[in-house]
């Protein structure tokens, strides 16, 4: 499939995906919006693709919030058709059995800064900004920010951050937990493909499974406990736990095939 507003590259088991709008500051639209879903729904059946770089085009921004133009003469349900859009797009990086990792390379504010809480880790450039200022529009965050940066940050700062709009650098987001590490501007995607290789070399099927334990913890339709003993006793019975243990009784490394 041919994209108009994002480009992928592929390597060694990394899709990186980009969002390609530099001169709007990579701002996140409805086109983006599907681009993206369309993505992180053919990476669920790719047996290629073991785990995903999200960014932006250029250095300014990874995205710099959504389209304004797009949306202003919305009305009601127009906008909440827009925050399901958006909502639908963030659990499908949410819940991805591969993990995501944002390399956040400048602004991450409104739509960005969601995008981002969205992956399961994030790496930011020392230039990096983060923010919600959508009550400086009349507006509140429509694609899942007012939980998740309460999730990340913790209710009181998040709070803060969402009534005030104001913007964070990199720095104050590594102390609030909010980024796993900062990188220069020029090693950002080295980094963050380092972190991902890392994990690569583990068990797939684990990984899966870690991260949908850890996603069940903050959904109270689910009991993380039941839902980590049940994937703990699934996991005997797959190819990977008998090539792992068997490679730690060998002393050597293991060979994992996903199966």
């Amino acid at each position: 499939m041919e994209y108009q507003s994002i480009l992928l590259d592929f390597h060694e088991g990394i899709l990186t995906v980009t969002v390609n709008r530099e001169s709007k500051m990579n701002a996140l639209n409805l086109e983006v919006i599907a681009e993206l879903t369309q993505v992180m729904r053919d990476i669920r059946k790719d047996e290629h693709t073991r785990a995903v770089i999200l960014t932006g085009a250029g250095h300014k921004a990874f995205v710099a919030g959504a389209d304004i133009a797009e949306f202003a003469a919305f009305d009601s349900e127009e906008g909440e058709a827009m925050s399901r859009d958006g909502h639908a797009l963030m659990n499908l990086i949410e819940s991805s059995p591969k993990p995501v990792l944002a390399a956040v390379n400048g602004y991450a504010l409104g739509g960005g800064c969601e995008l981002a809480m969205a992956c399961h880790l994030r790496i930011a450039s020392t230039n990096a900004h983060f923010g919600q200022p959508e009550v400086n529009l009349g507006l509140i965050p429509g694609y899942g920010g007012t939980q998740r940066l309460v999730q990340l940050a913790g209710k009181s700062r998040a709070l803060e951050m969402l009534m005030t709009g104001e913007m964070i650098d990199a720095g104050e987001a590594l102390k609030l937990g909010l980024v796993n590490k900062i990188s220069e501007p020029e090693e950002l995607l080295n980094d963050a493909r380092a972190l991902l290789s890392k994990i690569m070399k583990k068990a797939p099927l684990a990984i899966a499974k870690v991260i949908d334990c850890v996603n069940a913890f903050y959904d109270n339709k689910r009991d993380g406990f039941e839902v980590e003993i049940r994937h703990f006793g699934a996991s005997f019975d797959t190819q990977d736990f008998k090539e792992g243990s068997r490679a730690f009784l060998e002393k050597r490394k293991a060979r994992f095939t996903g199966k």
